[in-house]
């Protein structure tokens, strides 16, 4: 496995253990249709929270939540709703995104709840 995969595998298992840690139940974890791809799939308090997870050795050119782009958000949004859909889903939905910033040992993790809404098409 190529070095920048197995450091965003790192990260997702960090944001896991992190959600799971708040009190979060893990629905689906890289969620595939198709194209169509969601990182982390949970639920809290009766909301369905749509995680998208950023993982950086450093923030030498820049902070992770900031590759969350406005294409990004659209694919994800897309892929929410064909998730929605294909599991018949009737739960409000959140927006997080976990940010994970070093090493496997002294990680600096950061959850975002509600980081972005979904834009108006």
């Amino acid at each position: 496995m190529a070095a920048h995969n197995e450091l965003g595998r790192t990260g997702e298992d960090i944001a896991v253990a992190r959600l799971l840690a708040e009190g979060y139940i893990l629905r689906h974890r890289n969620w595939r249709c198709g194209r169509k791809e969601l990182d982390i799939v949970a639920e809290k308090d009766g909301t369905l929270v749509v995680v998208e997870v950023k993982t950086r050795r450093n923030t030498q050119f820049g902070l992770p939540e900031d590759a969350v782009t406005a294409g990004k958000i659209r694919r994800i949004v897309s892929s929410t709703d064909a998730y929605l859909r294909k599991y018949r889903i009737d739960l409000p939905v959140r927006f997080d995104v976990v940010t994970v910033v070093g090493n496997e040992e002294t990680p600096c993790v950061n959850h975002i709840e509600n980081a972005f809404y979904p834009p108006l098409f």
